[in-house]
C-alpha cells in the first residue's frame, strides 16, 4: 500500500493542564476560612486602625474617637514623646531606659537557663524526669499577679531573701524601694561613687548618660529574676522539643570521632536548635517589650520611676491622664521597637555561608611526597 493511500491520522486531542486546586476547591476554601477573616479584622484589625487613627488625633476618651469633634493633629503626640522637651519626653525616656535594661538581662538569662535546664531533663540516664519537668514549668502556668504578690512577699525589708542573705553575714536591701542603678551600687563598692561631669549633662529623650549607664534599678533587677523565674519553664518546653527530634545518630558518631561532650553541644545539638532558639528569643523579646502587669499589681512605677515601662505608660497616660493620643503613640512606638529588635536577632541568627578557610579546613589534606613508582 502506498503512503498516498494511507488514511490520514486524528490529532490527538490537547492536553488539558492540571492545576493544583481542583474547581471549586478554592472557594470551598474562603469559605471556611471566611468566620476566622471576619473575627480578625472585627477584633483585631479594625481596632489598630482606630488606635492608629487616636495616635494622631486629640481624642479625649470622651464619645466616638470618629466624630466630627476630633481633631486631626498630625505627629503632634509623637514630638511630644520625643522631641517635647517636657515631663512627657522625660517619663518615655526613663520607661525606654528601664524596659531596655529589663530586655538586656532577662532574654539572655531566659534563654540560657531554659536551654540549660531543657538539656538537663532530656537526659536519658535523669530519674525522675517527669517530676523535674513538671516542676520547672509549674510556675509559667502559675497567674502572673500571684506570682507578683509573692515577690513582693520574698523580696520586702523583712522578707525571705533579705532573710537568707542576713545569714550569710549581707544586709540586703529595700528592694522594691530602692532607685539606685544596680551597675551604679557594683561601682560604689570600688569607691566609684560620683560620675563624670559630663555623664550628668545633656542626654536623649531628657533622659542623662548616667541615667541610661547606671543600669536597671535594684526594684527593676527584683523583676528580671521574677521573669527569669516564670518564662524559663515555657521555653524549656520549646527546647526540650527540638533536642527530642535530633537524631541520637549524630550524637554517638561524636562520641567515636572522640568528641567532648561540650564539643558535641556545640558543635552537633546547638546547630540543630537555631529554628528554636529563633523561637524562643522572639518570644522573649516581644514579652519583654510588653511587660505591664507585673508592673501594674507591683510598684506602678516607683520608685522613682525606675520601673515605669512604656506599656504602663501608655495604660496610665490613657486611663489616668485621659491623653489617648499619647497612649496611643507610645504604644504604636513599641511596636516599631519590636518589630527593630525583631529583625535584627533574625538577621543575627540568619544562616550563613561557609567561608573558604572552614571549607580547606576541613579537607583531608594531600599524601606529602611523591607516590613510589
Amino acid at each position: 500500500m502506498s503512503a498516498l493511500a494511507r488514511p490520514a491520522t486524528a490529532p490527538a486531542p490537547p492536553r488539558r493542564r492540571s492545576s493544583g486546586i481542583r474547581r471549586g476547591e478554592g472557594l470551598a476554601g474562603w469559605l471556611f476560612t471566611l468566620p476566622v477573616i471576619i473575627l480578625l479584622g472585627v477584633f483585631l484589625l479594625v481596632p489598630v486602625l482606630m488606635a492608629l487613627w487616636v495616635s494622631f488625633s486629640d481624642w479625649n476618651g470622651n464619645g466616638s474617637p470618629l466624630s466630627p469633634s476630633v481633631d486631626f493633629v498630625g505627629l503632634r503626640n509623637y514630638a511630644d514623646l520625643t522631641t517635647g522637651n517636657g515631663l512627657a519626653e522625660r517619663n518615655f525616656g526613663l520607661s525606654l531606659r528601664n524596659n531596655l535594661w529589663y530586655v538586656l538581662l532577662v532574654v539572655p538569662l531566659q534563654t540560657v537557663l531554659s536551654l540549660l535546664l531543657a538539656v538537663l531533663v532530656s537526659r536519658r540516664l535523669l530519674r525522675g524526669r517527669g517530676f523535674f519537668r513538671t516542676a520547672y514549668y509549674f510556675p509559667s502556668v502559675t497567674s502572673s499577679v500571684a506570682i507578683t504578690v509573692l515577690w513582693l512577699f520574698l523580696f520586702s525589708n523583712s522578707g525571705a531573701v533579705n532573710a537568707i542573705l542576713g545569714r550569710l553575714g549581707a544586709n540586703g536591701p529595700d528592694w522594691f524601694n530602692e532607685p539606685t542603678g544596680l551597675w551604679a551600687v557594683i561601682a560604689g563598692w570600688f569607691g566609684m561613687t560620683q560620675p563624670a561631669a559630663w555623664l550628668n549633662q545633656g542626654g536623649f529623650l531628657e533622659v542623662t548618660p548616667w541615667e541610661w549607664l547606671q543600669g536597671p534599678s535594684i526594684a527593676m533587677f527584683a523583676y528580671v529574676l521574677m521573669a527569669v523565674f516564670t518564662t524559663s519553664g515555657t521555653f524549656m518546653l520549646i527546647f526540650m522539643a527540638a533536642i527530642q527530634n535530633i537524631d541520637p545518630a549524630l550524637d554517638e558518631a561524636g562520641m567515636i570521632d572522640g568528641a567532648s561532650g561540650w564539643e558535641r553541644f556545640r558543635q552537633i545539638t546547638l546547630p540543630q536548635l537555631r529554628p528554636a532558639l529563633f523561637t524562643v528569643l522572639t518570644l522573649g523579646l516581644i514579652g519583654c517589650w510588653q511587660v505591664f502587669d507585673q508592673i501594674y499589681t507591683g510598684t506602678q512605677g516607683a520608685p522613682g520611676k525606675t520601673t515605669l515601662t512604656p506599656a504602663y505608660l501608655s495604660y496610665q497616660a490613657s486611663f489616668g491622664s485621659q491623653q489617648w493620643g499619647d497612649g496611643a503613640a507610645i504604644a504604636f512606638i513599641l511596636f516599631v521597637i519590636i518589630v527593630a529588635f525583631t529583625l535584627f536577632q533574625r538577621w543575627v541568627l540568619r544562616d550563613r555561608p561557609v567561608s573558604r578557610r572552614r571549607i580547606r579546613a576541613y579537607q583531608p589534606k594531600a599524601p606529602q611526597g611523591g607516590a613510589a613508582s
